[in-house]
C-alpha cells in the first residue's frame, strides 16, 4: 500500500464475506492473471476464456453465476491462490479509489472497510497503493 503501511491496513481487514465477489461489474483479467487461472485449473486459455470469460470493452471479465457472485466463489474463494490482481488489491483498486464517496458507499457493504477513516488518511493510502 503506501508508505505508512501500518496506517493504511487499519482502513481494510478482510472479513472473507464474499461481498466484494458478488456484483460490482465483475473482475477484468491481466494476461497474467488469465495465464495464472488457466494453469492452476489445468485448462488452455482458449479454454479458461470459452467457460468462465467475457469480453467486456476488449478485455477479458470473469462471468458471474446467477447468484450474482463470480463464477469461482463457492462460500471461499475456489482460485484462491491465484485470485486476479483486481482482487488482491480489494479494496484498493482505481475505480473504488477515485473519490472518498466511493469509498465510504463500498464501506457500507463491505463489512472490512472502515466506513469512518479520515478522508485524508483514505486519499493517503490511495495514493501509495495506485503509485505502489
Amino acid at each position: 500500500m503506501g508508505s505508512d503501511d501500518a496506517s493504511c491496513e487499519s482502513l481494510f481487514a478482510c472479513t472473507r464475506c464474499g461481498d466484494c465477489c458478488k456484483g460490482y461489474g465483475g473482475t477484468y483479467l491481466s494476461d497474467a492473471d488469465i495465464d495464472a487461472i488457466s494453469r492452476y485449473l489445468g485448462v488452455t486459455v482458449e479454454r479458461l476464456a470459452a467457460l468462465y470469460t467475457r469480453e467486456s470493452v476488449g478485455k477479458r471479465l470473469i462471468i458471474q453465476g446467477e447468484n450474482g457472485y463470480c463464477i469461482f466463489w463457492d462460500k471461499v474463494c475456489t482460485i484462491h491462490p491465484v485470485k486476479p490482481k483486481m482482487c488482491r488489491q480489494w479494496p484498493f483498486i482505481r475505480s473504488i479509489l477515485v473519490d472518498v464517496g466511493n469509498w465510504k458507499a463500498m464501506a457500507a457493504s463491505c463489512p472490512g472497510m472502515d466506513p469512518d477513516a479520515p478522508a485524508k488518511k483514505i486519499l493517503g493510502c490511495v495514493k501509495g497503493a495506485l503509485d505502489g
